[in-house]
């Protein structure tokens, strides 16, 4: 439990000001502990703010994941994934700021990031293949996820920032990638 508490608060302060500025005084003040407290549970910052990276992974990745049901039709499938996506990281704004934000400027923390997008990336995959109906033999879905995390990424940075409503963000996302998912046109369309 205190465990929990203090990575709750080590996350808001980091979303807040940043990895650099963000002390360990000010986290153990907004865990409600003492200094001594928080260095016995993590030896530094840097060990810190990767427990936070961890955990805020693991959730971000599980929370979109258990949304996705592989034997839904397609468009259902796109629309689950999507909106479970883009709704975790207007729930969780800190959560998406230390992830994206903070850990991606780091050299120190940009193996975990790239794990994380990773994991993502084969997800992604794992969807385009099952909800595309006439895939072209030459389509390389790897690469069409990395784009598609990649445009992810972008807009959920914006539903981060309150820059725009999640309901637009996904209908946008949504869109783009259901052209992608369709495939080539049948033989049959020309």
């Amino acid at each position: 439990m205190r465990e929990q508490q203090m990575l709750d608060a080590a996350v808001q302060m980091f979303s807040i000001n940043g990895y650099h500025e963000t002390s360990m005084d000010a986290i153990a003040a907004q865990a409600e502990i003492s200094k001594p407290m928080l260095y016995l549970y993590y030896g530094s910052k840097e060990e810190l703010f990767g427990a936070c990276l961890d955990r805020e992974l693991a959730r971000f990745v599980e929370t979109v994941r258990a949304g996705i049901d592989f034997t839904q039709p397609a468009r259902d499938l796109l629309r689950t994934a999507v909106v479970a996506f883009l709704s975790y990281i207007d729930e969780n704004r800190a959560s998406w700021i230390v992830l994206y934000t903070q850990a991606t400027s780091s050299q120190a923390f940009a193996h975990t990031v790239r794990e994380g997008r990773e994991r993502m990336i084969d997800l992604v995959g794992r969807l385009l293949l099952s909800g595309t109906r006439h895939p072209d033999p030459d389509m390389d879905f790897d690469m069409m996820a990395v784009a598609l995390v990649g445009a992810g990424e972008a807009v959920a940075n914006r539903v981060s920032t309150g820059d725009t409503d999640v309901h637009d963000a996904a209908e946008l996302m949504i869109n783009l990638f259901w052209r992608g998912l369709k495939g080539r046109p049948s033989d049959h369309a020309h």
